[in-house]
């Protein structure tokens, strides 16, 4: 559904993107990962056709991202890390609006609408200014007009930020049931996010790809599991054992008051069973804390200390600013 080849932007001699590669297929979900000045909101804006390419080859469902671009956009649903918002329709008359750009049949505007306004969680602020709204339920305003139109592909720049924790799992699980059905491109900062998420990681450093992987097989790798701290009292070795024999937890690494557990599952869903194995084999639970592993400390790891290098000119890699003069982050 994606196809990528050999992509390229550059603004004078600095470089956003050098030769990108890489391919998404329909109905997979991949991971875009890297810090700012990496180069994925110039990868998406070109996806999305906002932004054309240098040089290289860019498809998306098919169609030519230069030659096509609104067949390509009538197959896409984007959520812009910095959506647009018209901040004094109420959130149902802003929907509407998407909807009626992208043309959806008045038979069956209704029950859709409805059915995004449930999936994103936007039903208690359906009739709130959108000048109103919070951080949070902007962003789910932001995921809900990407659906709008039930598009084939979704690409989604940072979906997960401004979420407090319990609407970051109803996210992270709305576009987790997408898989199969449509085909997801997500960019995020957080390797931990997208490995509960995705099927595939792309990571960008200044604007080339340094890694494809399993999120989790990467996450392995790069000691990037989630992980829990679990504090407590009393014995130690029966408690690391009932610990390590847990299905999800991937390691058990033992500190002077506890533990620092490694899970290959979502921390939410794992805690009830880390405090009740505590509690089984004898140990007084005094703290349970997450602890969420950055996508620097796995940069540090796969490009040593070439974040912090200095000039960026040329082919080698892009500018660390990337496309601040032309009023984006990525």
């Amino acid at each position: 559904m994606i196809e990528v080849d050999s992509l390229t932007r550059r603004y004078g001699e600095t470089y956003a993107l050098s030769n990108v590669s890489f391919s998404v297929a329909a109905g997979e979900i991949v991971g875009f990962l890297g810090p700012n000045g990496a180069g994925k909101t110039t990868a998406m804006r070109i996806l999305t056709c906002t932004l054309a390419p240098t040089a290289g080859v860019a498809r998306v469902g098919g169609h030519d991202v230069t030659r096509a671009p609104l067949a390509v956009r009538s197959q896409v649903g984007f959520m812009p890390e910095n959506i647009s918002l018209y901040p004094d329709n109420r959130v149902h008359e802003f929907l509407r609006f998407v909807a009626r750009l992208k043309g959806v049949p008045g038979a069956r505007l209704k029950k859709h609408l409805a059915d995004i306004v449930g999936q994103t969680g936007l039903a208690e602020v359906e009739n709130r200014l959108v000048a109103h709204l919070s951080k949070g339920f902007r962003q789910r305003l932001g995921l809900a007009q990407a659906l709008v139109g039930d598009p084939e592909i979704l690409i989604l720049d940072e979906p997960s930020a401004g979420l407090d924790p319990h609407q970051n799992v109803e996210i992270r699980q709305l576009i987790h049931d997408f898989r199969g059905r449509k085909t997801v491109l997500l960019s995020s900062h957080i390797l931990s996010e997208v490995s509960l998420t995705c099927q595939r990681v792309l990571i960008l450093d200044r604007g080339r790809l340094v890694a494809e992987e399993d999120p989790q097989i990467l996450a392995l790798h790069s000691g990037s599991w989630p992980q829990v701290t679990l504090r407590w009292d009393g014995v130690r070795d029966e408690v690391y054992r009932a610990l390590a024999a847990l299905e999800g937890v991937a390691e058990v690494i033992a500190t002077a008051a506890g533990a620092d557990v490694s899970l290959r599952a979502d921390p939410r869903q794992m805690r009830p069973q880390l405090a009740a194995a505590v509690i089984g084999a004898g140990g007084s639970l005094q703290g349970m804390t997450d602890r969420v592993v950055s996508l620097e400390d796995l940069f540090l790891r796969l490009t040593g200390d070439r974040i912090s290098s200095g000039s960026r000119r040329g082919p080698a890699g892009p500018d660390e600013r990337e496309e601040t003069e032309q009023g984006e982050g990525t």
